[in-house]
């Protein structure tokens, strides 16, 4: 009997995964994750992508909507979205996997064009349906040559296209069209949010944003606000408060340096919207996330 896509998961991460549960690939944007405990919540401004659960469960919010799911299911974010997510089953004996990827622009694009595909009437940016049965395939066939350099070098983009090809054609195609248009109002806001992501420390003003998704600065803070669900300075807010908290749990940096390393001007300013957004001060934050860790040890 063949290998499944969850037997080459669980095979890849159990050696690869590193102290975050995160197996990284050597295929761009392309990843295994693990976990053997429930997490504690995880924030982040997630860059459009597609997760196809393995085993196990998790959890994730935007907003107001929450979504559960589990094995044979997949979560789309098909636009940069704050997010809140947790892994909700998940023990040493079966432990979650899920295969992560960033979904490519260039790619959808190429592949609209192809296929003939005219972009969708606008859809959630979050979504969870069933796993499509060739895309799980196609992810099986990429996930059996990670340990074949030699012919992923030369197969590996093609499974990638592959991949893409089948979300298009399945549950999630509708969500994910207008990424392929390069003068949709997704892909300009898109080119706005990497500007943001490449200098959220800085000062930057609202005319270089629009001018980075050629747009007016009303359509553009009417766009981004409808595709992100946040204001430009909402988003660089929660782009600098999640890069801080990731600083402080992991590196073990002290408050005042990381407020200032991530753009505040001030400790105070820092810890009152760090509250706001996690839910307490941040050095009482650091302490139960480190707290909960060690008891899920």
């Amino acid at each position: 009997m063949p290998d499944t896509l969850l037997d080459h998961a669980r095979r890849y991460a159990d050696v690869h995964a590193d102290e975050n549960g995160v197996a990284a690939t050597s295929v761009d944007g392309l990843a295994v994750l693990r976990e053997t405990a429930p997490t504690m919540l995880q924030y982040a401004v997630s860059k459009p992508l597609v997760a196809l659960v393995l085993q196990g469960g998790k959890r994730v919010s935007m907003g107001s909507r929450t979504f559960d799911f589990g094995a044979g299911e997949s979560l789309l974010i098909s636009s940069d979205v704050p997010t809140v997510s947790q892994i909700t089953t998940a023990s040493p004996a079966l432990p979650y996997y899920s295969l992560v990827l960033e979904l490519d622009p260039a790619i959808i694009a190429g592949l609209v064009s192809q296929m003939g595909s005219s972009p969708s009437a606008k859809t959630e940016p979050v979504r969870v349906d069933r796993t499509d049965d060739d895309l799980a395939d196609a992810a099986r066939r990429l996930l059996g040559l990670l340990d074949k350099p030699d012919s992923l070098s030369i197969l590996g983009q093609q499974l990638i296209h592959e991949m893409h090809y089948w979300l298009l054609k399945g549950h999630h195609g509708s969500a994910i069209k207008t990424l392929g248009v390069s003068d949709s109002h997704a892909r300009r806001i898109g080119r706005a949010v990497m500007l943001l992501r490449s200098h959220y420390a800085e000062a930057i003003k609202i005319e270089t944003l629009a001018n980075a998704a050629n747009m007016s600065l009303s359509a553009f803070h009417e766009h981004f606000r409808a595709i992100t669900s946040l204001t430009p300075l909402q988003f660089q807010k929660q782009l600098r408060l999640i890069e801080a908290r990731r600083r402080m749990l992991v590196e073990g940096r002290a408050v005042a340096e990381v407020a200032y390393d991530v753009g505040y001007e001030s400790v105070p300013q820092f810890t009152r919207e760090y509250a706001r957004l996690f839910g307490q001060p941040p050095g009482r934050d650091i302490r139960q996330a480190r707290s909960q860790t060690k008891a899920a040890a």
